[in-house]
């Protein structure tokens, strides 16, 4: 197993009539990475776009899967298996309708919670025994916002001015979260992260 190698993947959806949607919030946390640690992800493997990069004697790997969301496993397990990544070294970057906007939680070994990237990430991986970083992203209705428009058009349509702004603030301390999970492992990253409601 490559002990020192850890895979962080971001959900979304390929093209850009999805690229500032609320279902693609893990793509734009990949980008943030990528911006911090002074890499893109512009290289094609697997059906996804991915780099690889260093940090404290830590291998990286970075990858937006191009399956479109329900079949993002495939893309994920692919990396995982080659570059033999145990599965708690894998870090999923994700929306999630159950938790209001801009709040942040890291969690491990929990369900998909009727997110179809993590119920193909479930399936394709074996197992839930990796961890994920959700961002919320409310539900339409929540706050008189978006009152009539279905759930699927909703995480499907584009960011609000206020939302974008929102995340800006937030993207930040989701880059330090993430290096605190690298660095020192998932319970002081815990601490940091799920403290951001």
């Amino acid at each position: 197993m490559a002990q020192d190698t850890f895979l962080i993947a971001g959900l979304g959806n390929p093209g850009l009539q999805y690229r500032d949607t609320r279902h693609n919030i893990g793509f734009m946390v990949i980008d943030a990475l990528c911006r911090h640690h002074g890499v893109i992800a512009d290289r094609s493997k697997w059906d996804a776009l991915y780099t690889r990069t260093s940090r404290h004697g830590l291998r990286l790997l970075f990858v937006k899967p191009q399956t479109f969301m329900n079949r993002s496993g495939r893309s994920v397990s692919a990396f995982a298996d080659f570059y033999k990544i145990p599965r708690e070294h894998i870090l999923i970057c994700h929306d999630d309708l159950d938790m209001h906007p801009g709040r942040l939680k890291l969690v491990s070994g929990v369900g998909a919670g009727g997110h179809n990237g993590i119920r193909s990430l479930i399936q394709c991986l074996g197992g839930k025994n990796f961890f994920r970083l959700k961002y919320g992203i409310g539900k339409p209705g929540e706050n008189q916002t978006h009152q009539n428009m279905p759930v699927d058009k909703y995480v499907l349509a584009a960011l609000t001015e206020g939302e974008e702004s929102l995340l800006d603030r937030r993207m930040e301390q989701i880059v330090e979260g993430i290096d605190l999970f690298l660095e020192s492992g998932p319970d002081q990253a815990m601490n940091l992260l799920n403290s951001i409601k």
